[in-house]
């Protein structure tokens, strides 16, 4: 196992924004400003959380300006009233390819933090892995997630913890389209652009989705890597969850007739070796010639309810904007009539979890009047509603978890050179 001890120039910038005191004189209490983690001389970017027990980890990129990426940890081992120095993950200088709709995804199992990443290959980009055994303070060579290392592009990926402390994954699988004519792959992507020379032509966006695979499988290699269906929109983050019985649950974005893309679901509850049909999780019914780059979050709560949150558009006042939408199945075999998200704005980039109480929380980011935030909203316990709260200024893709007395949130805060990751608990 390397050792990932950045140097001291590269050491955690992690400061109580409140006053300026050391986190280290009062574990006790969360800073009701929150921490802020950065490598300093990058810019700081895409970050993802994951919790258990004591241990809250945040993974994130921090580029040089020149461009070249690495990827950083910073682990609290007090439920998130201070973090230690940032560790670097990756082990080849610059691999990660990551955005904010592809993260790097973090879990943890134990004293186990495993960090999963998109990362150029010879033919395309493939998924790495790097696993922590000690709580973070060293990663082992980063190695290929089975199954993801072929012609074309993956990524969107999403990662959970099953029952047996084994991690699972779920990515978006392109190895068929890479066999395609270049140009009527690339069009998949590149939405400016018709799939067909012809004047006029318009791509045939179901066909070539269904060359575009929703692949499964298990970091270990026990569970075998394989697609579980086709049709999924090209470049929209996926979600994976597990319940406490070890049913595992996924949701992205699907290419229905129509070039409609709409929110997919499915279950296993065999441990992964089948998967039911796919689920139609809303008829929104959202019309689009390419990918909208924004896919679904979802959660499971304690009775095994399913939260799915979703994007997409919607006609207001002679207008488009997008906005969230929200809905729960008890079964897995249908889906309550969608609920609107409060938002102010253009919203995008949504991230549910369930705090301890059961309560869902949903987080986002939302531009208006030029500005970018980010907000939160629960579900008040008096009725189904939703209740929005501004969670930060200047502030792009939040991610969040469960916290014993809240939600943990962590997002990227600042444009460019000086962007810095920001978390917090929010009570």
């Amino acid at each position: 196992m390397r050792s990932s001890m950045a140097p001291a120039a590269m050491r955690l910038a992690i400061s109580c924004l409140c006053c300026g005191a050391a986190l280290s004189a009062r574990i006790d209490v969360t800073p009701p400003r929150g921490i802020e983690l950065a490598v300093p001389g990058r810019a700081n970017a895409t970050p993802t959380l994951a919790a258990a027990g004591d241990l809250v980890a945040v993974a994130w990129s921090a580029s040089l300006p020149g461009g070249v990426t690495d990827l950083f940890t910073a682990v609290s081992r007090d439920r998130g009233r201070s973090f230690g120095a940032p560790m670097r993950v990756n082990d080849v200088d610059g691999d990660p390819r990551v955005n904010g709709e592809q993260p790097p995804r973090i879990t943890i199992a134990g004293d186990v933090l495993t960090v999963v990443w998109t990362a150029k290959g010879a033919n395309g980009t493939r998924l790495l892995q790097s696993r922590s055994t000690d709580g973070g303070r060293t990663f082992a060579k980063a190695s290929i997630v089975p199954g993801a290392d072929a012609a074309g592009n993956r990524g969107w990926e999403s990662t959970a913890v099953d029952r047996r402390g084994r991690v699972l994954a779920v990515w978006l699988d392109h190895r068929e389209l890479a066999q395609q004519d270049g140009q009527v792959a690339a069009s998949h992507h590149d939405h400016s652009k018709p799939a067909s020379s012809a004047p006029g032509a318009k791509p045939d966006g179901v066909a070539m989705a269904e060359r575009s695979k929703l692949f499964f499988g298990s970091l270990d290699g026990a569970i075998a890597p394989r697609a579980i269906t086709g049709g999924v929109c090209y470049c929209c983050k996926t979600a994976l969850a597990v319940d406490a019985d070890g049913a595992i649950y996924a949701a992205w974005r699907h290419v229905y007739p129509g070039n409609i893309r709409d929110i997919a679901f499915t279950v296993s509850r065999d441990g992964g070796a089948t998967f039911g049909a796919p689920v139609r999780v809303s008829e929104d019914r959202w019309q689009l010639e390419g990918c909208p780059d924004d896919g679904p979050a979802m959660a499971i709560d304690g009775a095994k309810r399913v939260h799915v949150v979703w994007p997409t558009l919607v006609h207001e006042g002679g207008d488009d904007a997008i906005a969230l939408f929200y809905a729960t199945s008890a079964d897995g075999a249908s889906f309550t009539p969608r609920q609107r998200i409060p938002t102010s704005g253009m919203a995008h980039h949504p991230q549910i979890a369930i705090a301890r109480d059961g309560t869902p929380v949903v987080a986002w980011d939302e531009a208006a009047n030029g500005r970018r935030a980010a907000a939160i909203a629960r579900r008040t316990s008096s009725s189904s509603a939703f209740a929005r709260e501004l969670l930060a200024d200047d502030a792009v893709y939040p991610s969040i978890v469960p916290a014993d007395d809240g939600i943990a949130a962590a997002w990227t805060s600042g444009r460019s050179a000086a962007s810095v990751i920001r978390f917090e608990v929010r009570r």
